[in-house]
């Protein structure tokens, strides 16, 4: 394990244990525009990233959900989000992580996302494979999508919630079920855990076209699954129809099969 890795890490369990600490008590609750939430928890998680990362790499950038951007003096910076699942977390729902990665010359090389409800820390290394609790972890074998579960996860503006719904609808006449977590980050701990993590298990990741994934874009649809049952979710998001919507936010869809025995797809 690189040194990044382990600072990576250790902020990112840090983090969680501010999270942990105050969830359930009553926080004030801010609005960041119509429908993201920022309780006091997210400032203080975040805060406690900075720390552990900064100490250790002081010269690397960070882009923090709630702090913004710190410019580095190199080409390396962190992207944090501290509480990933704030609506959850704010209305006691325990499904939230701690997201972490680190992104040099323009390519992510290495993620980590920790649920401190249930001391969970998914990890990986570009070229090095994804782990669960330090433990090795691989995508399924599953081939069919009718033995699969998929997730989902769409919108909270009302006017934004049509290509959400259509979605949900489409898949779930194509799996064994459908679920939406709440958080985005969560969701795809399930298949492997994040963009970065999913590839290192095995798995693949693409756009609504099933193109590869422009992390400068900004807000885009994504795709996750085992590779095996890739095309046929594609085949949806790939719509016309589902497109044109899509257009108007950054939808994300996830395929997640049934596990044995670590949450990976």
């Amino acid at each position: 394990m690189t040194k990044e890795l382990e600072t990576a890490i250790a902020a990112a369990k840090a983090a969680g244990e501010v999270a942990r600490a105050s969830f359930g008590r009553l926080q004030s609750v801010e609005h960041k525009g119509e429908a993201h939430l920022v309780v006091e928890a997210d400032k203080r998680a975040e805060q406690k990233i900075k720390e552990v990362l900064g100490e250790a790499f002081p010269d690397y950038g960070i882009l923090a959900e709630e702090g913004g951007e710190t410019e580095g003096e190199g080409n390396a910076r962190w992207i944090v989000d501290p509480i990933d699942g704030t609506t959850n977390y704010a209305h006691g729902v325990p499904f939230f992580v701690t997201s972490i990665a680190l992104k040099r010359a323009g390519k992510v090389v290495l993620g980590v996302v920790h649920d401190p409800m249930r001391q969970e820390t998914y990890a990986a290394e570009r070229g090095n494979g994804a782990t669960l609790n330090s433990e090795s972890i691989r995508v399924s074998g599953t081939n069919d999508p009718a033995q699969a579960l998929l997730g989902t996860s769409y919108p909270d503006k009302p006017e934004e919630m049509s290509v959400g719904l259509d979605l949900f609808g489409r898949f779930s006449n194509l799996g064994r079920g459908m679920r939406r977590l709440g958080s985005g980050a969560l969701d795809l701990c399930y298949v492997a855990a994040g963009v970065l993590i999913v590839e290192e298990a095995g798995g693949e990741v693409t756009n609504y076209q099933g193109s590869k994934v422009d992390l400068e874009e900004g807000k885009q649809g994504l795709v996750a699954s085992n590779t095996i049952l890739h095309q046929s979710l594609v085949d949806i998001t790939n719509q016309e129809r589902v497109l044109q919507r899509a257009e108007i936010w950054g939808a994300e869809v996830k395929s997640v099969t049934l596990p044995a025995p670590a949450y990976a797809a």
